[in-house]
């Protein structure tokens, strides 16, 4: 009985590890990495994958007007107006770009990635993973906790709910982060249910609303009255429209989402890969569409709320604070009406949650395990989802569910994405030599950039909050490539026709490798290293030998393909040349394929590094090479246990 238990313990650890590692990372199979093979995916229509999209651009209505009303008072509509030209005028355009460049569903981070290689590009992609992981956090807390915000005011709550906002979002993240323990399986159809009803309710709310504007002149009145006599020179309406625009930067989310979720809009039948015309299309008409109907109800709802609600309604505590449309529904409509808006934007905001999480499940495994910057496990979503409902949950208790507080920290993500993809659309037409483009997108990356600088300057939060998300990503990256250092980093070897033929004729006999760093590639240089090579390790001098040389490429990519091409050097020297990320990786693999395809143990001789063991390690993590000899060995041994399967390993 005492021997069993241990047995019973390993067990049930197993079927833990063995649920958090399931595959229903289905989501993460389906979206691989920028140059992942293209997964079979469902197809669905433009204006259903809007609505999926929409779950989160749309749901800003919940708590935009609001926060505009406090951040602009009686300019809420005018810098509401700057905000929709920005949009239409700005951000549209740049994620159209977006949606040719990358219409796979990378997004403007990959398009940045390729404009930058070798560290400085893995490290800009660890800065954007922060920022986006700012954006969707935020995403998925201020959502709660604005669901909660309508809950605690509807008049049908019970009374001892009262004062429980951080337990009610609490239980709102936990319930989200169920959805994706249990697997989340197809969105579509719920997202266009949800967003149907969601704006066919605010259509209803603001119709009614500008209704009451139309026929209650005084208010208007009373509104211009406030605004001239507060503002009294045009010019000066509109200079402070923009120095608020920043603080109105929510309602430019849901851009980036547009752009990640392509892959699932259905093109033509003669769309490829590398041409999905049909596709960009579709995601033209859904980022257009979107930002159109977007575009209309903020102006709308910016004029209703700031013309019909009092000032000081918005205000920290007021009833409209953070529910603008859903008090006007309330006061006009109902309760019975309110009541069921609320329930719509309850559930729309928290689904905008998990349209949030899915973003992260979706960037997250696509870059940091490809890289070598996250544990292999990274690639399954219930370890993730953890991961992300805990920091939500930090998060949430931090700023006390308030919407209020965490909406600079949302705007702050919102726009360093847009800004990196305007950057990312202006250094494309740069390349391509496009002055036009160059010019238009140069500008809308200026204006993103001041916009994102002030909202920095005046609420710090959202740099703070992207700070610890990027120094995490560094901190775990680091430690990621340390532990997987030694990985066989290759995940397909291809010989051309000349290393076919060498390798094959060879099967039948002793098969040597010399490992070689190419110089002049002439044959004193070949008979020098041989002779070299002979003495260090004392073998006949009649030997059928093989040199080996590898060119480092991108040292800081984790996974490559490995292509070996075959050649004679001055007639009589064979020479396999292959490139790589590391020379060990491209070396412990192709002698790993030798032996598979020979079926015997290939033997390969190495010079020592010069210079202390430390410093060859670090040239290695860094530059892929140095510690060749010991680092291929080791890759060998924990690639291959068995001792006598393991190709052998000679350093002189």
């Amino acid at each position: 009985m005492t021997g069993d238990a241990p047995m019973k313990v390993d067990r049930r650890g197993g079927r833990l590890r063995g649920w958090l590692l399931d595959a229903g990372s289905e989501q993460v199979v389906q979206q691989p990495g920028p140059h992942g093979r293209p997964p079979e995916q469902r197809h669905h229509p433009w204006w259903k994958v809007m609505c999926l999209t929409g779950v989160d651009y749309f749901s800003t209505l919940g708590y935009q007007p609001g926060i505009a009303a406090l951040a602009a008072g009686a300019l809420s509509p005018v810098a509401t107006l700057v905000l929709v030209l920005v949009t239409l005028l700005g951000a549209l355009p740049v994620y159209r770009r977006v949606a040719v460049e990358s219409p796979h569903g990378e997004g403007s981070i990959a398009m940045l990635v390729r404009l930058l290689s070798y560290w400085p590009g893995k490290l800009l992609v660890l800065v954007l993973l922060g920022f986006a992981a700012t954006d969707f956090i935020i995403t998925i807390t201020l959502s709660a906790a604005d669901a909660t915000a309508h809950i605690d005011e509807n008049p049908f709550l019970p009374s001892g709910l009262k004062g429980h906002e951080v337990l009610l979002t609490l239980l709102l993240l936990t319930l989200l982060g169920a959805v994706f323990l249990k697997g989340f399986g197809e969105a579509i159809g719920i997202a266009v249910v949800l967003v149907a009803v969601y704006l066919t309710l605010n259509a209803v709310v603001m119709a009614d609303s500008l209704w009451r504007v139309v026929t209650h002149p005084s208010a208007v009145g009373d509104w211009t009255t406030t605004l001239t006599t507060g503002h009294g020179d045009p010019w000066l309406v509109v200079g402070l429209s923009l120095l608020v625009f920043p603080k109105l930067a929510l309602g430019l989310s849901g851009f980036e989402t547009g752009v990640a979720v392509m892959p699932s809009v259905r093109g033509d039948p003669q769309d490829s890969e590398a041409r999905p015309l049909g596709r960009i299309r579709g995601a033209h008409r859904l980022l257009t569409t979107a930002a159109l109907i977007m575009s209309a109800f903020l102006i709308a709802s910016s004029v209703t709320t700031t013309v019909l609600i009092p000032a000081e309604d918005f205000q920290p505590g007021g009833p409209a604070n953070g529910r603008a449309l859903a008090y006007l529904a309330h006061e006009h409509l109902g309760e019975v009406f309110g009541t069921v808006y609320d329930l719509s934007t309850i559930g729309i905001l928290w689904f905008a949650g998990a349209s949030a999480m899915a973003g992260l499940l979706n960037l997250v495994p696509r870059y940091l395990p490809r890289y070598g910057m996250a544990p292999t496990w990274a690639r399954a979503v219930r370890p993730l989802v953890l991961v992300f409902i805990a920091v939500a949950f930090l998060i949430t208790v931090v700023f006390e569910a308030s919407v209020d507080a965490q909406g600079g920290a949302y705007a702050t993500g919102v726009l360093v994405l847009i800004t990196s993809a305007a950057t990312a659309v202006t250094l494309a037409a740069v390349r391509r030599r496009q002055r036009g483009r160059t010019i238009a997108f140069g500008v809308i990356a200026v204006i993103f950039v001041y916009t994102t600088l002030a909202n920095v300057v005046e609420r710090p939060d959202g740099v703070k909050i992207a700070a610890c998300f990027i120094g995490g990503f560094i901190v775990v990256s680091v430690l990621s490539r340390l532990m997987r250092a030694y990985e066989l980093r290759v995940d397909h070897v291809e010989l051309d026709a000349v290393a076919t033929r060498m390798i094959d004729e060879r099967a039948g006999r002793r098969i040597r490798l010399i490992a070689h760093d190419p110089g002049r590639h002439d044959a004193a240089e070949y008979r020098a290293k041989l002779a070299q090579t002979m003495a260090d390790n004392d073998f006949p001098d009649d030997s059928d030998v093989i040199f080996v040389e590898v060119q480092v490429t991108d040292p800081s990519d984790f996974e490559t393909g490995l292509l070996v091409r075959g050649s004679v050097a001055d007639g009589r020297f064979p020479v396999l040349s292959l490139a790589g990320s590391s020379v060990p990786t491209a070396l412990a693999a192709l002698l790993l394929e030798i032996r598979d395809r020979s079926r015997r143990r290939p033997h390969i001789y190495f010079e020592w590094s010069e210079g202390g063991p430390a410093r060859n390690l670090l040239r290695y993590l860094a530059f892929g090479q140095g510690a060749i000899a010991s680092v291929t060995r080791e890759i060998l041994r924990r690639q291959e246990p068995d001792p006598h399967r393991r190709p052998h390993v000679h350093a002189g």
